[in-house]
């Protein structure tokens, strides 16, 4: 009887002492994801009264801007000596992005591959995640990885400012209705939510990483895990409620080309943050089971696209198949954790 008191005593002190964290960790989220939509509306109007053409604003403020969220808890966590974290986040969001975002919205409506997708994305897709690979296959991610992933991220760049100018108004139709839903803004107050916004995403950022850190150490598993379920869930979060709206309008064509592209970014752009800023040695099951279900849910992605039925799109039982994919991911690293 004895026993069984102390045993009580513990765990209502241990929820006693994860409240804080958990409360830290959701307005972490809620903060990230509202700042980062200020800071990319601030950013996006202050270049626009500097004079920055809408081909610029789109390719680099937008297109980069909406990973903040990410970027931002990856540097926050390096700089935390946390890299395992922002390692786990960059791998994580991509899993997620695929078995969890596309899978509900193609069950919600099947999402056909646009034809720029198809010939451009998704070999991009292939070519970073392979790149990945070659990053991380030493079990050390350190600085010449970190400068290779962002000489990649150049290089997309490049060729997409390239590419763009041949578009009759240099703006194709993805970034044209991504640029029409910014807000427009003065001077002043564009220049006021770039500052505020990036101080609040830099604090909300912070805020998240010391909560996600702190329920690793009393859960007792260690802050990858955390950075792979639910900093990876919860930052891929705005990108389930985007792609789920596009689909109910209608727009299904572009769901796919949103995901393909934040897990571009979420290579080059996330996971050289902790390269850069603290490299760190990792252990060999990140590489054959969360490395490993990355590479197998963007292989599916492209059997989907390429190999399998008469169209290419993703069905509703594909989007299962997915789901259950994802699932069964989250189950391994439970009983693994």
């Amino acid at each position: 009887m004895a026993k069984l008191q102390c045993l009580a005593a513990g765990r209502s002190e241990k929820d006693a002492l994860m409240g804080l964290p958990v409360l830290a960790l959701i307005f972490g989220f809620v903060a990230l994801v509202w700042s980062a939509d200020r800071f990319v509306s601030g950013a996006a109007a202050t270049a626009r009264h500097l004079g920055v053409s809408r081909l610029l604003i789109g390719l680099t403020v937008v297109s980069i801007g909406t990973s903040a969220p990410e970027i931002l808890v990856a540097l926050a966590a390096a700089m935390e000596d946390a890299s395992a974290l922002a390692v786990g986040n960059a791998i994580g969001s991509n899993i997620a992005n695929i078995g969890l975002v596309l899978a509900i919205t193609a069950m919600v409506a099947p999402l056909p591959f646009a034809a720029s997708v198809l010939r451009v994305e998704l070999p991009w897709l292939i070519g970073v995640t392979l790149l990945a690979l070659y990053c991380l296959h030493d079990l050390e991610l350190g600085y010449l990885d970190g400068v290779l992933l962002v000489l990649a991220l150049w290089a997309i760049m490049y060729h997409l400012v390239r590419s763009q100018r041949r578009v009759p108004d240099g703006l194709s139709d993805t970034i044209r209705e991504e640029l029409d839903e910014l807000e427009e803004m003065a001077t002043g107050r564009a220049f006021f939510w770039l500052g505020a916004g990036l101080v609040m995403l830099l604090t909300s950022a912070w805020v998240l990483v010391w909560a996600a850190t702190e329920i690793a150490r009393l859960l007792g598993v260690s802050e990858l895990i955390i950075g792979l379920t639910v900093v990876a869930v919860g930052t891929s979060l705005p990108e389930l409620a985007a792609t789920l709206s596009a689909a109910l309008k209608g727009h299904t064509d572009i769901a796919i080309g949103n995901v393909v592209g934040s897990n571009i970014l979420n290579i080059l752009a996330v996971l050289a943050v902790p390269a850069l800023v603290n490299p760190i040695t990792i252990e060999a099951h990140v590489l054959w089971r969360d490395y490993g279900m990355m590479a197998a849910l963007t292989l599916l992605l492209v059997l989907f696209a390429y190999g399998i039925g008469s169209k290419p799109r993703i069905t509703r039982f594909e989007g299962c198949v997915m789901a259950l994919a994802w699932i069964g991911y989250m189950t391994l690293l439970y009983h693994q954790s």
